[in-house]
């Protein structure tokens, strides 16, 4: 017998093992002497009310063949000597373009700039206690892409970009738990990512794939509008049927390149502005409308969205990759320039709560910067990291504030304890932002104070600059071949190319371009 059930649980049962397994036996009144297999499928945190509860999705098997939760198989054929492709870029985007290629008999050739995901521990340490930023291996370069080091979320809005179980059911078949499979908001950790990135590669290299680290692009082989190749920093000139370029959104030289080359990009619409920080336990009282979240309970978490009015044009600020029980880091790709992101390992266990809160930037903020043309906005950002270095010291300090002193515009006379691990300054960031993106965020913070009674604190603290939510560059492509408009066989893909905001997303964008590749150019 097979039972499919509809449950709204209190934490305690529905969050903890045992108890929901005595709680379903008790239900469906299963004898001491039955050996039923209990699973959840499907489950989501309910904090609407002070009674908080848990929905829940569980199958039951009592003397029934357990059906698989997941049904991929990690079963790549060999491709060691079939046609090589080009994946620029070792993040989810382009490995999982890398698998995608394998499954469909293409031999990938995957070029990484950064080092592997073990190597790059050391040169995180280096930012994070020497202030040594190599722009080649950090944060954002190296296997694995800036997720990997960076927070783990899977939960994502693309709902018609791609099979979104599939991308979680390979992660699943490569290391990840299978809870990724249940929560409404699945996140791995960034303490656990390295091991699962590096069996993705393991699964490239076993198929016959190649995944070339510290092997930089500097140029593309163009013949007649269409590429054959690239060129390494080493010299190299590597070949294959197509290139998928997946380099994530802070690859700045490649978006010089196609500039220098002429090749087709444009400005993006993006997002900048600060990290804040609060207690952790300050968001559980305000989501769950207690003192002390219990045992049971995750770590909470937040999405803030406003419109704010600024001279005649109404413009958003929003929360950006929320992290409960997570760190601030430095994200620079540079010595010079300082910019933070968020993490959380699997547990959220940090005392610190973190989030973006970022202001739109239209093309019409960027005007000072308009001969730049389509890297516009990319100079905008450039210029505010840089001087977000220069007003903390020209180290990897961030320029920071308390958040009612942010608000009332007074510079902070002592910090709070942080999660970043540098250090701060303090500063006034209205040196340091745009006004528009300054006025914008002080007037958002305002009115989240209204919606989170008790976000809106001197206890909370804002943390400079997060201004790499997004790529600031598009590189057009066909809606329906996915290929550049004006260069055959090649594919701009993920987040650097503008059409991914996530692991998930450039995952499953990976594996369009690879099809859309194979598609198109396997004869």
């Amino acid at each position: 017998m097979k039972k499919e059930l509809d449950l709204i649980l209190p934490p305690e049962t529905a969050l903890d093992g045992q108890n929901f397994q005595n709680y379903i036996r008790q239900l469906l009144q299963i004898g001491a002497s039955d050996t039923p297999f209990i699973r959840q499928i499907r489950r989501s945190i309910d904090a609407r009310s002070k009674q908080i509860k848990v929905n829940v999705k569980a199958e039951v098997f009592i003397n029934e063949p357990i059906t698989p939760l997941i049904e991929f198989q990690k079963d790549y054929p060999n491709v060691h000597h079939c046609p090589p492709a080009i994946v620029v870029g070792a993040g989810p985007a382009g490995m999982f373009a890398a698998l995608r290629l394998i499954e469909l008999g293409i031999k990938p050739i995957v070029l990484e700039r950064g080092k592997d995901v073990r190597s790059r521990r050391r040169d995180l340490a280096a930012i994070n206690k020497e202030h040594l930023v190599n722009p080649e291996s950090n944060y954002c370069f190296g296997e694995g892409g800036a997720g990997t080091y960076s927070d783990g979320k899977l939960y994502t809005r693309s709902k018609k970009r791609g099979d979104i179980r599939r991308v979680l059911e390979i992660l699943v078949a490569h290391g990840a738990v299978e809870d990724i499979l249940v929560d409404a908001h699945p996140h791995i950790g960034t303490n656990k990512l390295p091991q699962i990135v590096q069996n993705l590669r393991e699964s490239i290299l076993q198929a016959g794939g190649e995944v070339l680290f510290e092997t930089k692009v500097q140029d593309f082989i163009i013949a007649n509008q269409e590429i054959k190749g690239v060129v390494t920093q080493k010299g190299d000139k590597i070949e294959g049927i197509g290139v998928i370029l997946a380099t994530g959104h802070s690859a700045r030289d490649i978006f010089e390149l196609l500039a220098h080359r002429q090749i087709l990009i444009e400005f993006k619409p993006f997002a900048l502005g600060v990290r804040i920080e609060h207690q952790q336990k300050v968001i559980d009282k305000v989501q769950y409308h207690c003192e002390d979240r219990g045992a049971y309970l995750p770590a909470s978490a937040y999405s803030l969205v406003s419109q704010i009015a600024h001279q005649g044009k109404s413009r958003g600020v929003f929360s950006f990759c929320m992290c409960p029980g997570g760190f601030i880091v430095p994200a620079a790709t540079a010595p010079g320039e300082v910019v933070v992101n968020g993490m959380s390992p699997s547990r959220r266990n940090s005392e610190f709560a973190n989030s973006g809160i970022v202001v739109s930037v239209e093309e019409a903020d960027i005007q000072a910067f308009k001969q730049f043309g389509a890297l516009a906005g990319l100079e905008l950002q450039k210029q505010i990291e840089q001087k977000a270095c220069q007003i903390a010291g020209n180290s990897q300090n961030a320029p920071a504030q308390l958040m009612m002193d942010f608000v009332q515009k007074k510079t902070s006379q002592n910090l709070l304890k942080c999660s970043y691990q540098p250090g701060l300054t303090s500063v006034s960031l209205d040196e340091v932002l745009p006004q528009f993106i300054a006025y914008t965020l002080r007037e958002g913070f305002k009115d989240f104070g209204k919606k989170m009674r008790g976000y809106l604190t001197n206890e909370a603290q804002i943390v400079g600059v997060e201004s790499r939510t997004s790529s600031p560059v598009r590189i057009p492509r066909n809606k329906e071949t996915l290929e550049h408009l004006q260069i055959k066989r090649f594919f701009p893909c993920g987040e650097g190319a503008g059409y991914a905001g996530g692991i998930m997303s450039a995952a499953m964008d990976g594996e369009r371009c690879a099809e859309k590749l194979v598609e198109l150019y396997l004869k």
